[in-house]
């Protein structure tokens, strides 16, 4: 702080959850943060806050408590439509890869996405987003895949980008082309994949329009073999990859993600100790999602024992999707991640801030509370942090910031 200045913004009379530590919530009672330039410049117990407290804003808490903004690291939010009806289908027996295989599933949404306009897409897709911004989310990740074409996919993406200023949060995009077969390449997947290699990728990069490039690999998917090729051409051009891993078997997908480095595998169900293993060597994050889990009624869950015994950071995501998690509640994912996947409050709360973070590759930017960081925050109505987890159908979140600035979710 400069000295004589007042902070830009103050936030006084609460606790904070810094998440700073790989275990627990980082607390700090009766604390104050300070923001300048749209960082945080200071924060700590509120006696020690130095040059007293003076700022343009300053804002009460009324003794809740002040997190990370939070991350939702894992999302095919940008879709039209929806598949109720296959539900319908999965509850009276049939199974998903069957549904899938019959026309179902993703080509489904792929039909209707393709049909739809850009501004029609927006439309349908920021009344999502506004929900999980509402509870404290301040970045999300928006992958395409449900376009399959150039023009489709880049429509998607074009609508996710402009989803981020229309819902006042951060958006990171990822390319996700080799999601399912397209019906027009049937048999051919090898072709496809040279398609997304040689015009599809680059030319989407080019237009800046991809953070990151992902892919599901899974036996109604694509191979290994096939994942590589891609992976192997998102490095050529610059762009860190993530992974659809071992969601419905064991296609070694961790230890595949792994090997390029990825910044996260994400489902892990049926992983191999192996593919853990790797994965820990790598620093590649573990991206669990309980409400594809849930809605899927899956038996088999992610293999928690070894990702903690090899310290593989763990985060989780809403997966919000139209097929398998036609879900817009973060906080309800916490729930989830505690309830079926056997987390601590505090390793859930941790898995949508700090880890997530990691997952997207913003640790240096988001997903705690320190000095530095930009200041995306939330705030919360809550005695303590394990509420976020505890409470599910609740939502306690009183205010939200981005960059230091009260964010608003539009109209």
């Amino acid at each position: 702080m400069h000295a004589g200045e007042p902070w830009d913004a103050l936030w006084l009379n609460l606790h904070l959850a810094t998440l700073e530590l790989e275990r627990g919530y980082g607390e700090i009672r009766d604390a104050a943060l300070a923001v300048r330039d749209g960082r945080i410049a200071w924060l700590g117990p509120r006696q020690e806050l130095p040059g007293g407290e003076r700022a343009q804003i300053v804002y009460d808490g009324r003794g809740g408590w002040l997190t990370p903004g939070l991350i939702d690291c894992h999302t095919h939010l940008v879709y039209a439509g929806n598949r109720a009806e296959e539900f319908e289908r999965r509850l009276a027996g049939e199974a998903y890869e069957d549904i899938a295989r019959s026309g179902g599933g993703i080509m489904a949404t792929v039909r209707a996405t393709r049909e739809a306009s850009e501004d029609e897409l927006l439309r349908q897709s920021a009344v999502r987003l506004r929900h999980l911004a509402g509870e404290g989310v301040t970045t999300v990740e928006i992958k395409s895949g449900y376009g399959l074409t150039i023009e489709s996919e880049r429509k998607m993406l074009r609508v996710a980008r402009r989803l981020g200023e229309v819902c006042d949060l951060r958006v990171c995009t990822s390319f996700l082309g080799a999601h399912a077969l397209p019906s027009e390449y049937a048999g051919r997947g090898d072709d496809y994949i040279e398609r997304l290699c040689a015009e599809m990728l680059p030319a989407l990069a080019a237009e800046g329009l991809v953070d990151a490039v992902d892919a599901y690999c899974e036996r109604i998917a694509f191979s290994p073999k096939q994942v590589e090729r891609l992976f192997a051409r998102a490095r050529e051009l610059g762009l860190p990859v993530r992974l659809h891993a071992d969601q419905l078997s064991d296609c070694g997908g961790g230890a595949l993600a792994a090997r390029h480095a990825a910044l996260s595998a994400d489902h892990l169900e049926y992983s191999s100790e192996d593919s853990i293993r790797a994965m820990a060597r790598s620093g590649t994050v573990a991206v669990l999602l309980p409400g594809a889990f849930y809605f899927l009624r899956e038996a088999r869950r992610p293999p928690l024992p070894a990702l903690r015994a090899h310290r593989v950071p763990i985060a989780m995501a809403s997966d919000c999707n139209p097929g398998t998690s036609p879900c817009t509640s973060l906080l309800l994912m916490l729930n989830m991640a505690c309830t079926l996947f056997g987390l601590t409050p505090a390793e859930a709360l941790a898995g949508v801030t700090r880890n997530a973070a990691r997952a997207l590759g913003l640790q240096r930017e988001a997903g705690r509370l320190a000095a530095g960081l930009q200041a995306d925050l939330a705030l919360w109505d809550v005695r303590h942090p394990a509420e976020l987890a505890y409470a599910f159908g609740a939502n306690p979140c009183s205010g939200r910031w981005r960059a230091g600035r009260l964010a608003s979710s539009g109209r």
